[in-house]
This record gives C-alpha cells, sequence and structure tokens, in this order.
C-alpha cells in the first residue's frame, strides 16, 4: 500500500512541474514550408543551444543558472539529450539516478525522468522549447552487446513513454544524436521510435533528426513523412561553405525547412586539434549570417565547455578549458540574438536566399559575402565577415527610393548611411575591415511604413 501511494505522488509530483509547460504554443510548419511558426501564425525564431548533457550532469539549483542565462539572451530552443552521450546509460545524473532499469528502453527511471521533467518545465517557464533527444546515437547505431540497447519494438515502445509523458510540453523532438544511418535496422529503430512519439502525443510536436558531422537528415530521410524539418551539423572546422550546404537541402523537394542544428562551437579546438587554436566569436558569427542568409529557417550556437557541462575536477571532452560557468560569459552567445532581432525586424516569412543582389564577387572563404531579402522587394541584407567594400544591384528593392544601414552583429546596433536611387549598381564600404570586422548592409524600400521596421 506504501509503495502505490508513493508512485502516486511521484506521478502527481511529476505532473504539476509539467503544468507550465502547457502555456507555450504549439509550434508547425509555416504555409510555404520554410519556416516554424507558433499555431496562432506568429513568426518562430529558432535560436538553439546545444546543452547536450544539461539532463545528464547538472543539478536543479545549476539548471537554473543556465536557463536563466539562456532565457536573458533570448534563446528560444535547448537541445538536450536523455539518455546522453558521456555514459549516459552507466553513470548517473547529479542526484545518483540512472535512466533506464537494466538499460531496458521499455523500464524508465521514474526518478530520473522527475528531474528531466523539471528541467522541462523550468525551460517552458522561461518562455523556451526544448529540443529533446530521445538518445544519443551510439545507443541505437551500435549493435546489442556493444553498447547498442534499441531494436525497432522496444524504440517504439520507448518513443510512446516520452511522447505521452511529454505532450503538453514545449518540446521539438530531435533524433539520431550525432551517427549515421547505416542500415535497415538503423532505419527501422528510428522510424519505430518516430510513430511512438506521434502516437504519445498525437502528432503535437515536430520531429527532426541531428545527423552526425558534415551530414544532413535529408541525405537519409528527406521523403519520410515524419520528418518535418532538415537538419543539418556542419561540424567545427572554420571556413567551411554551409551556405552551399544549406542551399542543397532548401532546393530539395517535397519542400522541407532547413537548419544547422551543430555548427562550429565556440571556444572549440579547430577541427578537434588545438594546435589549429579555438574558435572565437567572429567565427561564430560567420556561421550565424551565412546559414540565415543561405536559406535556414534559425540557427543553433554552440559552446565546447558547454555542452558538456565542464568544470574543474571533471574529465575534459577534447581539450575544453573553461569552466561551462565562465564559459557563459562568452561572447558570441550574447551575440546570437542580434540576428534574430534583424530576422524578426523585417517581414519574416517572405525572406528567401538570393545572391543575385550581390554585384561583386561574393567569394568563398573567410571573405565570402551572402545576401537575402524579401521576395516582394521591401527589403535586402548582405553579410560582409571582413569589411570589404562590395557592389550590390540597387534594383532588387521594389521603391524608387533605397534607405542604406549597417547592423551591426557585435552590438546590434545600426548606422545610417543613407538614401539612393533604385538604378544600377552602387557600391558601399563597411565603417571597419579586417578580421572580426562583419558587418550587414540593409536596404530598404523607403517608402515601406511596415511599422515593425527598426532603422537608425
Amino acid at each position: 500500500m506504501k509503495l502505490r501511494i508513493g508512485v502516486i505522488l511521484l506521478l502527481l509530483t511529476a505532473a504539476s512541474d509539467l503544468q507550465a509547460a502547457q502555456s507555450l504554443l504549439r509550434l508547425k510548419l509555416s504555409d510555404n514550408h520554410r519556416f516554424l511558426m507558433k499555431e496562432d501564425g506568429s513568426p518562430f525564431f529558432y535560436q538553439g543551444d546545444t546543452a547536450w548533457e544539461l539532463f545528464h550532469r547538472l543539478k536543479r539549483e545549476e539548471a537554473d543558472i543556465y536557463l536563466a542565462d539562456r532565457a536573458q539572451k533570448k534563446f528560444t530552443v535547448l537541445q538536450a539529450v536523455i539518455l546522453a552521450e558521456l555514459d549516459g546509460l552507466h553513470t548517473p545524473n547529479a542526484y545518483g539516478q540512472l535512466p533506464l532499469v537494466a538499460d531496458d528502453p521499455t523500464k524508465p527511471n521514474e526518478e530520473y525522468f522527475r528531474h528531466v521533467d523539471y528541467i522541462v518545465s523550468k525551460t517552458n517557464e522561461l518562455g523556451m522549447y526544448i529540443g529533446m533527444l530521445p538518445t544519443w546515437g551510439s545507443w541505437w547505431n551500435k549493435p546489442a552487446g556493444q553498447g547498442g540497447i534499441f531494436t525497432p519494438q522496444n524504440a517504439e515502445v520507448y518513443g510512446r513513454f516520452l511522447g505521452q509523458r511529454y505532450k503538453d510540453s514545449g518540446i521539438i523532438w530531435i533524433l539520431g544524436g550525432d551517427r549515421p544511418i547505416q542500415n535497415s535496422t538503423h532505419l527501422q529503430i528510428l522510424r519505430a521510435m518516430a510513430k511512438g512519439l506521434k502516437e504519445g502525443d498525437g502528432g503535437a510536436h515536430l520531429i527532426t533528426l541531428h545527423p552526425p558531422g558534415g551530414h544532413s537528415s535529408a541525405e537519409w530521410l528527406h521523403d519520410e513523412s515524419w520528418l518535418d524539418f532538415n537538419m543539418l551539423q556542419t561540424g567545427h572546422d572554420i571556413n567551411r561553405d554551409t551556405w552551399d550546404r544549406i542551399a542543397r537541402d532548401y532546393d530539395r523537394t517535397p519542400i522541407k525547412p532547413v537548419t544547422d542544428g551543430e555548427p562550429l562551437y565556440e571556444d572549440h579546438p579547430i577541427a578537434f586539434n588545438p594546435k589549429n587554436g579555438f574558435s572565437k566569436a567572429s567565427d561564430v558569427r560567420k556561421y550565424i549570417y551565412w546559414d540565415l542568409f543561405a536559406g535556414s529557417f534559425g540557427y543553433t550556437y554552440g559552446c565546447h565547455d558547454i555542452w558538456q557541462f565542464w568544470q574543474p575536477g571533471r574529465k575534459p571532452i577534447s581539450w575544453a578549458k573553461t569552466s561551462w560557468r565562465e564559459a557563459l560569459k562568452l561572447p558570441a552567445s550574447g551575440q546570437v540574438q542580434y540576428a534574430r532581432a534583424l530576422t524578426e525586424s523585417r517581414p519574416f516569412f517572405t525572406r528567401v536566399p538570393d545572391q543575385s543582389v550581390i554585384a561583386s564577387d561574393p567569394c568563398t572563404g573567410a571573405g565570402h559575402l551572402q545576401a537575402t531579402r524579401d521576395s516582394n522587394g521591401s527589403y535586402a541584407f548582405i553579410y560582409t565577415p571582413l569589411g570589404k567594400p562590395f557592389e550590390v544591384h540597387m534594383e532588387k528593392i521594389s521603391d524608387p527610393q533605397v534607405k542604406a544601414s549597417w547592423y551591426d552583429p557585435r552590438t546590434g546596433k545600426w548606422q545610417a548611411i543613407g538614401q539612393f536611387a533604385n538604378q544600377g549598381e552602387r557600391e558601399f564600404t563597411p565603417p571597419s575591415n579586417g578580421e572580426g570586422n562583419d558587418w550587414v548592409l540593409v536596404l530598404d524600400d523607403a517608402g515601406n511604413a511596415d511599422s515593425k521596421r527598426v532603422v537608425p
């Protein structure tokens, strides 16, 4: 009898922890299938963070610190894993709890999931969604006896459990977990897990897949009906042609939204080699604007010290060197919000990638220029990572007069340039140049009275 009462109390507590999550609006695809939107029709900008070990390594008071920081910096999605990468099956969480009984996905440990419930609820209370990975890829990619624990049968049961438990929460399901789909069994496991999730939550939440480095979910799953949008992992090197990779998925049919779920992290050893140095804020910012302007519906920031929540006394992965609390202060995590602010300041659902706005050589590598514009001609954005002069085709703006401004990705501040005739080509010279002096040229229809527009 005492045991039954105890179980009932645990379930009531879990339900209470998740009640606040119900205030977040559900997410869906935009009508043109290029973006995400809330169920009331308002735009949703995916400003993500890779917090892979959030459920596994942090105590509640530590999670509160992390979540408050991300909410203050206007993040909207936190990507975290239930069955975590760093020995998540056999190294307990901060409260000594393992996620499963005897490594059985059909036997979840209620105490472990109560902690997950708390973090989901707090995240939702702060207005953010959890990009929830049911499991890291190693637990389904490896065969039984070599670390793998999933079959199509138990994956469906596990998915149904998660779907039912979090059906009223602010969630985006992210399958995969940094591993490739190498055979039919892998595909069957993922299909079964997706089926279980949809049965459990009644189809309330979007589903995607986090692929291994250098790959996209589209390579294996683009035609799967349950895959709502594509996710890339462009990886941890500098000056990769992420714009081409985004464009490749943007151009696929049927049309599905695309985003970069794991680009270069801040404070990461470049190409996993500390002899190459560690990535800095300007490296990260390039990928933000290259991805967004090439057609991504959002962007995922990451920090090498934070995804693993490293701190002194804890074994670092790949030369982590800054405690996660200190890493919260790194500049790029506070600068992602300026890309969101810029994107949300103009018509949202009509934005398209368009390199033809640029009259100069767009270049490749560190100096690559990337452009996007409103399909109705009300605005255009051109990103220059090194602040070098470039020319644009002014007629891409619909009004006879074009208002030009500079937007600073480091501060979110504006500088007016002037008003010009909408004709021919014109060269623009950014306020500063050189490494770390990136700028966005903003061209606006001077006759546009859009009340949302922010101008200097």
